[in-house]
């Protein structure tokens, strides 16, 4: 009687977290992940370990964190989302049991979980990501592993914005235990420069697994971009075009945007990273979206400029050609074998010309006040993806080709070019001799653009109430 009356309050008292349903079934599998282990084990040198962290969380407000975001990294070598966790991969398998990984988890805690939500903890993460070896994070610092008897300890920078915390197995103590195990006092080059390398190398380079995600991610973004092209007007607010953005991103099933969306109209477009996204109306301005979906930690990076009348004036018309022109350049040169400094320098070159031509500039070195980017960058589960800057395109890469013309008021230009902020950008991988545009979904040409302007949106019909 006494255990049956222990039994019932305790469940009165611990909450039973229920294992959720109806969830995606197109995430990357074990199997993918493990996959990426091997492959970066293969790239260890001979008596090497490596470690990988997760992101700390960040406070939003008071006692209200931001949603979390796993490190691509850790995403990447074992599909765990969660915080407070370390990775730990050997080059030879280790003591007795002859095992060559080794993952420590956040502990089950039903009572956190209700407030904080599920926990895979050391069983779920062997059947859901297929790992042998799994433990608490805070069994980490007993562990025995003695990192002196390694010739190579490779780790990426350590998180140095982690708040310190008493918790045995929080990231803060999870850093602490490792840097006491490492003998860590400051950061080792050799060992993150490694770690670069290797993380480069695989990263830069999708698989058919993640090439599935990355078209997903593209489509749907260009889905997004289109219907704010059909539903834009003058008195349209930036918000309210980012708005329908993320509306349609989440309806495709994207968690988020995988960056800070850039709407901005007018002169705001020709603030390059602008993000207030807050004027009240577009009004008869070029509106610049630089907006990408998050669909199962892969991002697209779309960018398109769009006359808010849908009708591109004179002077808008000649600037997006400059920057149409310039892509389609860039366009011919991807593939194989062309340094991706290349795409750089040629959008570079038919910008220059463009703006020489207008009277712009007189100058050719003035190019970089109205051109101050790059025009390439990896994509994937980073939007400035990992991958070798300084190399090669090789098939199966995935980067944008984004070229520009920012005109702010005061320019030492003619006052009919002030404020004028063209950019387009697409996403493309690499093919074995050319490449595909997975963005091409999103017409490019300002013909197009205004054409597809004329048709209704679906957001034209919504109707609310007055406030």
């Amino acid at each position: 009687m006494k255990q049956f009356l222990f039994l019932f309050v305790f469940a009165l008292t611990t909450p039973f977290v229920q294992s959720q349903e109806n969830l995606p079934t197109d995430y990357l599998t074990k199997e993918f992940h493990q996959g990426r282990r091997e492959a970066f084990r293969a790239l260890m040198p001979a008596n090497s370990v490596a470690v990988v962290f997760s992101y700390p969380e960040k406070v939003f407000s008071k006692d209200i964190n931001y949603n979390y975001h796993p490190n691509p990294d850790m995403y990447y070598l074992t599909g765990y989302k969660e915080p407070d966790a370390i990775l730990v991969l050997f080059k030879e398998p280790q003591g007795t049991e002859k095992y060559n990984e080794v993952l420590f988890v956040r502990e089950r805690n039903a009572s956190r979980e209700t407030w904080t939500g599920r926990r895979l903890g050391i069983e779920g993460a062997k059947s859901k990501l297929g790992f042998t070896t799994v433990y608490n994070g805070k069994d980490f610092n007993a562990f025995a592993i003695d990192f002196a008897k390694f010739d190579k300890v490779i780790y990426d920078e350590i998180p140095t914005d982690v708040a310190e915390n008493n918790s045995p197995d929080n990231l803060y103590a999870l850093l602490k235990s490792f840097k006491s195990k490492a003998g860590i006092t400051t950061a080792n080059e050799a060992s993150t420069d490694l770690f670069d390398k290797i993380t480069n190398s695989l990263r830069e380079i999708k698989t058919p697994e993640e090439l599935v995600l990355m078209r997903k991610t593209v489509k749907l973004s260009c889905v997004a971009h289109n219907e704010v092209m059909k539903a834009v007007g003058p008195d349209m607010s930036e918000n309210e075009a980012d708005g329908i953005h993320a509306y349609i991103h989440r309806h495709y099933g994207a968690e988020g945007e995988g960056y800070p969306p850039i709407v901005g109209a007018g002169a705001n477009g020709c603030i390059l990273h602008y993000g207030d996204n807050n004027a009240t109306k577009i009004d008869n301005q070029l509106l610049l979206m630089d907006v990408g979906s998050e669909y199962h930690g892969y991002s697209a990076d779309v960018t398109r400029t769009i006359p808010a009348n849908g009708k591109f004036t004179e002077e808008q018309k000649a600037i997006y050609q400059i920057v149409y022109d310039a892509q389609e350049e860039v366009f011919k040169i991807c593939k194989e074998g062309t340094p991706i400094q290349d795409l750089n320098k040629k959008a570079k070159e038919v910008i220059t010309a463009g703006l020489l031509k207008l009277g712009i500039i007189t100058d050719p070195k003035d190019v970089r006040i109205y051109y101050p980017h790059g025009c390439s960058h990896f994509l994937g589960l980073d939007v400035h993806d990992k991958g070798n800057y300084m190399g090669t395109l090789k098939e199966n890469m995935i980067l944008t080709v984004e070229p520009g013309i920012y005109i702010p008021a005061n320019s030492k230009c003619d006052k009919k070019w002030w404020n004028i902020g063209v950019r387009i950008e697409d996403d493309i991988l690499m093919l074995k001799d050319s490449y595909e545009n997975l963005s091409a979904d999103s017409p490019r040409k300002w013909q197009d653009i205004e054409a597809l302007a004329k048709q209704k949106s679906t957001f034209n019909d919504m109707k609310f109430p007055k406030i």
